[in-house]
């Protein structure tokens, strides 16, 4: 029976691979009446998005992340999803306006006037009142933001984002717009792509927001990656008699004129009338060699960046906002962490004195890493009693979304889709961008093209 429980499940499809964008496409097949099977290589779903147990100093474990994650009120498609599965994102998440608050009370802080105000006048009049600025930074802003608007947000492919700034005051670089650039795109403004920026600021600035929040809001999970999407989705899954197959990786692809044929790593084989490949690009690029190698080059070409989760702790510890942004101090990029988030003031007690810290673009090896951002994080929010836990290094953290790049298309072979973050989309690698990708694949398969509008 499908989701709705009245009907036969149709055909049968397979879905490799489940991240948050395989995720979506399979539960987005089951509500279509399709019979889906979802085959993960881990032990857990969730992909690059997920919980993470990690021992605590007293012998307990804490529900973690694989990797600070943060939402927007734009991301309408993953919002809606939650919601989708009876979830409500209101509990689910803590929302703040646009802001990146520093350590004893400098950085950029709306007041609370602007967010009286309705999308995009708040973000735009919460810049124009930024104290550190001076009115010459605030027009220069001004007229920056509107020079986007007015051309829609778009540019040549060619343009980097620093290229896009060019007369942009330092000041307004340094306190948003580099900020914004490398949390998005997990590059700096000398390398990452103009168009795909200004993309997500379209978003966050000038579109609608999902679920009642305003687009620029940033939505912080109050709960593990896990529970926010992947445990409800396996649950909807399972309890509508789907299949979920962990620990199982496909080791040959084979197409026959009426399905596909999947050998998996347990031995057995699985045939299916269409797949959905939602794995990670290199995976993708291995397993599509033969089937289809110009798809296979394309995925296999992308060049790819890290992000460093630093876990650390002290008794007591309560930081002034829920999340901060922490001033570089003439350190080396990618070697200390951007931001600094209270995992304690978004889970509750249990994880009171745990603290993130995220290095976006993170450079060198884990140790070094960890001594850096440790040392970085200690003198910037006096804490000198703070001590690492864990460092998560996810080295393909998100794909180089440098200007020109070619991503490979989600069609892949007859009655075969690709999902992913790193397929061809306006977005770079983020939850909405994966998300999207998913239905966007779940729709190919049923003969639609959903619209990135």
């Amino acid at each position: 029976m499908n989701a709705a429980g009245n009907q036969p499940m149709q055909g049968h499809v397979a879905v490799v691979g489940a991240g948050w964008a395989g995720l979506s496409a399979a539960h987005r097949l089951a509500q279509a009446g399709q019979r889906v099977t979802l085959i993960e290589a881990a032990h857990q779903l969730g992909g690059r998005a997920r919980r993470l147990n990690i021992q605590a100093p007293n012998g307990t474990h804490w529900a973690l992340d694989n990797g600070q994650h943060i939402l927007i009120g734009a991301y309408r498609a993953t919002l809606a999803l939650l919601e989708d599965l009876g979830l409500d994102p209101r509990t689910l998440v803590h929302a703040l306006p646009l802001s990146m608050p520093q350590p004893e009370g400098k950085g950029l802080r709306p007041p609370a006037w602007t967010q009286a105000l309705p999308a995009p006048a708040d973000s735009l009049m919460a810049m124009m009142a930024h104290g550190e600025w001076s009115w010459r930074d605030r027009w220069a802003w001004l007229r920056t933001a509107l020079g986007w608007r007015l051309s829609r947000f778009t540019c040549p492919d060619h343009v980097t984002v620093a290229q896009c700034c060019a007369g942009v005051p330092v000041s307004v670089m340094d306190d948003l717009i580099e900020p914004l650039c490398v949390s998005a795109l997990n590059l700096g403004s000398q390398q990452a792509s103009a168009r795909v920026f200004l993309r997500v600021l379209r978003d966050a600035l000038n579109g609608p927001g999902g679920c009642g929040f305003k687009p620029a809001q940033l939505l912080l999970p109050r709960c593990d990656l896990s529970a926010l999407l992947p445990d409800r989705v396996q649950q909807h899954l399972l309890a509508n008699g789907h299949q979920v197959k962990l620990g199982v990786r496909v080791t040959d692809v084979q197409q026959h004129p009426s399905r596909w044929r999947l050998g998996l790593s347990d031995g057995s084989a699985l045939d299916a009338d269409q797949v959905v490949w939602a794995t990670s690009a290199p995976v993708a690029g291995d397993a599509m060699r033969v089937v289809a190698p110009t798809w296979a080059h394309q995925a296999s070409a992308l060049q790819h960046t890290a992000i460093a989760t630093v876990y650390a702790w002290a008794p007591g510890v309560r930081l002034s906002e829920p999340m901060l942004a922490l001033p570089a101090a003439g350190a080396a990029p990618g070697t200390v962490a951007q931001f600094v988030f209270d995992r304690g003031q978004l889970q509750g007690p249990s994880l009171e004195g745990v603290v993130a810290l995220v290095v976006s673009d993170s450079q060198g090896d884990r140790q070094a890493l960890e001594h850096s951002v440790l040392a970085h994080a200690r003198s910037a929010l006096r804490l000198p009693q703070l001590q690492a836990i864990q460092t998560v290094v996810e080295k393909r953290a998100t794909f180089a979304c440098v200007p020109g790049l070619l991503r490979p298309p989600p069609q892949i072979a007859p009655g075969l889709v690709a999902a992913g973050d790193y397929i061809s989309s306006p977005y770079p690698a983020t939850i909405e961008g994966a998300v999207r990708s998913g239905q966007n694949a779940a729709a190919l398969l049923q003969g639609k093209d959903l619209a990135w509008a």
